[in-house]
């Protein structure tokens, strides 16, 4: 079955242009013309992905993904947006997007990270991860959930914070490089965007951390990346 994706955004051309190329990939679509629409599609709909604009009226796409996020903080979310500044970026992912792309972009740039977030789906990463680690020390992961417990606390996860623990999970105790984590958790490496790692890795730790400015589980690895501790340290 494919995948259903909806496209929100208040400019006409463009939701023609994402419709178009979005379902001659495969995927079939919806849209919305501004904030109020997008909200209300995304809380009675059944999408795998929404492609959501910052600037819509009604509402714009931060409130949108906020209040999307209190009901279905599974759903992968993806902003598009003519602002691209760092503030811009740390808002829309402080909002709960998952994935960030400034205007004007590139299509296949599009598809790319569409097919990058959709297959973060639970369904998608239940059974992709049969064979893999899911419990180790204090950490289990729910893939049908997007949950993870660490000492009997039950923990909701977005799509982006669960796939950074799960691939930290597969090299624990090890160091795992910037450039791995953007690979295997995006499906590509651009030192653009280790700023936005560095922001989910941030939000991962106020949910899993008792005192994230000392963390005893995701650590950072000075000039390489992270490493994750599954059993409770004290080391930094």
């Amino acid at each position: 079955m494919a995948q259903r994706l909806l496209i929100a955004d208040d400019d006409k051309e463009i939701r023609e242009l994402l419709e178009f190329d979005l379902s001659h990939s495969g995927y079939e679509t919806d849209t919305a013309k501004d904030g109020e629409e997008a909200l209300q599609k995304s809380l009675t709909g059944n999408y795998d992905l929404i492609l959501l604009d910052v600037m819509m009226p009604k509402m714009n796409g931060f409130e949108v993904c906020e209040n999307i996020r209190k009901s279905k903080p599974d759903i992968p979310i993806l902003m598009l947006t003519a602002k691209g500044t760092i503030n811009d970026k740390t808002q829309g992912f402080n909002s709960g997007a998952d994935d960030y792309i400034v205007k004007p972009f590139d299509i296949q740039e599009v598809l790319l990270r569409v097919r990058a977030l959709v297959r973060r789906s639970p369904a998608v990463k239940t059974q992709n991860s049969a064979q893999e680690i899911l419990k180790v020390g204090d950490i289990e992961l729910f893939p049908d959930t997007l949950e993870t417990e660490i000492n009997k606390k039950h923990i909701k996860l977005t799509p982006t914070e669960f796939e950074i623990l799960y691939c930290l999970m597969q090299h624990f105790n090890n160091s795992v490089t910037l450039a791995t984590l953007l690979n295997e958790v995006w499906g590509y490496n651009s030192d653009d965007d280790v700023r936005m790692l560095r922001v989910h890795v941030g939000g991962l730790r106020q949910k899993i951390e008792i005192n994230p400015k000392m963390p005893q589980y995701l650590h950072t690895v000075t000039n390489v990346g992270y490493k994750l501790t599954p059993i409770a340290s004290d080391d930094d």
